[in-house]
This record gives structure tokens, sequence and C-alpha cells, in this order.
């Protein structure tokens, strides 16, 4: 057979599974999730303009698709004041319920699934036309200091963490604090109960964004495989955002995934501006070359880029990169097949059965030492749950005109 009869053989059993795209922020910047105003021309079933829609994905031969849920970081990407108010989980939530709203409108293509099974289940129903769907929440900013947040993430669909994003978070710290001269805290005492919350209750642990000792500090301490939804190899391009060798190690050790990312920036090289697919297929090859072909994947990043690389500009491409990768390596159709995304469902598996092993383990109750929690102050007057139990922790109160009611005297709320 020919390579492209190969691959089309391999497509009717394998989805191409994409571990970041950030098609719904696009979403909310540019509609505000308003999809059916009379002067909105959005119709994901047509060709946008976009990166991403339903005639390139299914052109590209995907059966899976990790949507980022992703909110910037809503101060100075160096600030460290991790108690201010935020939105950040309002946002988020209104990233989630959009991406379930697509799936809602176009059922005869996408399928919001909860499980590495049902995602392959639905795949192989949909003979080609349908991509199961799935969520990855791209930074523990977006969780608002709470542990029950993680929680109620996953119980809404999303899948996988990304531990930071270009911010430093309670958790650990971002590789773009590295890159701006700040120090290396790595994985926090807090992250870790974060990461035992996360392998508890199935959430893949995301390393992509994090700094160096924080990937180093998380594969120490995690029991389940982690992701890396869209990062690249350090080797080939020298940037704090890429995985070096000594991390693509312990990835093989661990089980992980390092799913190739396509910004440009990430896999240029030899001093070039730009990138090519050809790039691309460099930064696969090498993490095969170094740790096997269980531990790569796919991590695209589009519409959260301004182009992909030349030749991988949106997500019809896929096919183009796949028969590239098989003919440079020689690949067998097992392997291919892997790359292409059995290993993220194998990770996400993995995930699943960790969470099963430890389903008689306590919840993780802990919160940061440093969480302010900040309340009214006629909340002194309610009655105790047990004695000593309004001062067993330290409270802000704050008084205002509200705590007493001027006609009686009396406290109200």
């Amino acid at each position: 057979m020919s390579l492209d009869e190969r691959f089309l053989s391999v497509c009717k059993t394998t989805p191409i599974v994409d571990c970041h795209n950030d098609f719904p922020y696009a979403c909310r910047l540019q509609l505000h999730y308003e999809l059916h105003q009379p002067d909105t021309k959005f119709d994901f079933n047509s060709v946008l303009n976009s990166q991403t829609d339903l005639v390139k994905m299914l052109k590209g031969h995907m059966g899976v698709q990790f949507f980022s849920c992703w909110i910037e970081c809503k101060d100075d990407y160096l600030s460290q004041d991790f108690n201010k108010p935020t939105t950040v989980v309002r946002d988020t939530v209104e990233q989630i319920d959009f991406i379930k709203r697509l799936c809602r409108e176009y059922p005869e293509h996408l399928s919001f699934v909860h499980t590495a099974d049902e995602a392959y289940e639905k795949f192989l129903e949909g003979k080609g036309e349908k991509i199961s769907i799935t969520l990855g929440v791209e930074g523990l900013h977006q969780v608002d200091l709470s542990l029950a947040v993680v929680r109620q993430y996953y119980e809404l669909g999303v899948r996988y963490i990304t531990l930071t994003h270009n911010c430093d978070n309670p958790f650990a710290t971002a590789a773009s604090s590295i890159a701006a001269g700040k120090e290396d805290a790595g994985l926090s005492s807090y992250g870790v109960d974060c990461i035992r919350e996360m392998n508890r209750i199935g959430m893949i642990v995301d390393l992509s964004h994090v700094s160096h000792k924080t990937m180093l500090d998380v594969l120490k301490v995690t029991k389940a495989p982690v992701l890396f939804s869209h990062s690249s190899v350090y080797q080939l391009t020298n940037h704090e955002r890429n995985v070096r060798d000594d991390v693509l190690e312990l990835v093989k050790k661990n089980g992980g995934v390092v799913s190739v990312n396509f910004f440009p920036v990430f896999i240029r090289q030899h001093g070039n501006e730009d990138a090519t697919i050809e790039d691309a297929v460099d930064h696969i090859k090498y993490i095969v070359d170094k740790i096997g072909w269980d531990h790569v994947g796919l991590g695209s990043d589009f519409d959260g880029i301004p182009h992909g690389p030349k030749g991988l500009e949106d997500t019809s491409k896929y096919p183009d990169l796949v028969k590239k990768v098989w003919k440079v390596t020689g690949a067998t159709e097992q392997d291919i097949a892997k790359f292409m995304g059995m290993n993220v469902l194998r990770v996400w598996k993995d995930c699943e059965t960790v969470s099963h092993q430890m389903k008689n383990s306590e919840l993780v109750e802990s919160n940061w030492d440093k969480r302010e929690w900040v309340f009214p102050g006629y909340g002194r007057s309610f009655p105790e749950i047990y004695p000593g139990s309004l001062q067993s922790h330290d409270n802000i109160y704050k008084d205002d005109k509200l705590d007493h009611n001027p006609r009686n005297g009396k406290v109200s709320k």
C-alpha cells in the first residue's frame, strides 16, 4: 500500500487527538459567545477564517479534541498578590458552557465525552464524521486558590488542568517567571496537595507552561502519568516553555506524554524567524528518538497562536504532518497510531485507573496557608458550631453600615 493508503487505513481505528485548541477563547474575545445575533455570521460547519472549524477538523481526520478553557492571568503576570479578587472562575465556567453549547448545536459531528473509553467509542461510531470533545483548563490561577474548584471543574467535564499559565500561583512556578529572571521555586507544599487531589479524582496533570523545577517536583510526587498538552523540545528550540532532556527521561519513567506545540516561536530552529512543518517533524522525531513512541502526541495551540508553521496552518493539515513523520521515521502502523492519539488516550485511561485505586483515599481539604478569609462583621454574631469554633481560624471581619440596623439596634444582614 502507498503511504496515503496506509494512513487512511490507520485512521479507521485511530483518532487524531489534539490536546490543546484555543478556539473557545476566540469566540469569547470576538463574539462574547453570542452565536445567533442578527449581525453574527457564525456557522461552525462552514469554512471560517479561524484555524479551527468543522470542515477543517474533519478534513484533518480529527477524532478527539481537548478544547482549552483558557482565561488569562488577571493581573500583571509577575504579580504575587494571589488574594486579589478576580472573575476568573466565572469566566472559566462561561468557557465550559460555550463548549457544551457547541456540542449541542452540532451533534452530528461533535460528542461531549467524559471518559477515555467513551471518547474512543464515539470516534469509532462516527466512522470519520464525529469528533469527541473534552476540556482542559489552562492554569491553576483559574481555580482561585481552591481545591474545591478543581473538584467541581472535574464534575463539569474538565479532564486536565495546566498547573500554571504565564503567571505564578500558590501551587507552582511558571516558565514565564523564570524567563523574566525570577527564582524557580518549583512546586509549593500546597501544590503537592493539589497533585494528590488531582490524582485522586482522575484529573490529568498538565505540565505545559510550568518552570523546569516545577516539572521535576511534580514528577517526584504524582502517582499518575502526566501530560504536556502543548510543549516542544528545549534541545532544539531553547525556550523555557519547552521540555529539557532530563525531564523527557522522567516522563518516560512516569509513562507520560509530551504533545508537541505548533507555535512557531516554540519550534523554529537555526535562528529562523518563522517555522515550517519540518520543524514540527523534527521536534516529534527528537522525542521519539530520545524516549520512544509511547510518549509523544499532538498539542497544536491552534487559535491561540497568530499563525501556524508553513505547511501546518490549521486543523486540516494533520494528515500532512502524520505522513511526514511516518516517512522520516519509517514507523510501524502501531507506532504511528500511538503518536496520532492512542498515547494520550492511554494517559487519560491511566489517570482514571489511578483514581479508582485511590477511591478510598480521603478528600484533600487543605487550603492555601496565606489565603485571606474575609467576612462581614455580623458573621461574628452567628451561633458557634461547637465551643471555640468561631475562634478556630484567623478571619478578617469588615464592619460596615449594614452590620447594625439603626431602627432597632440589632445585628442584621
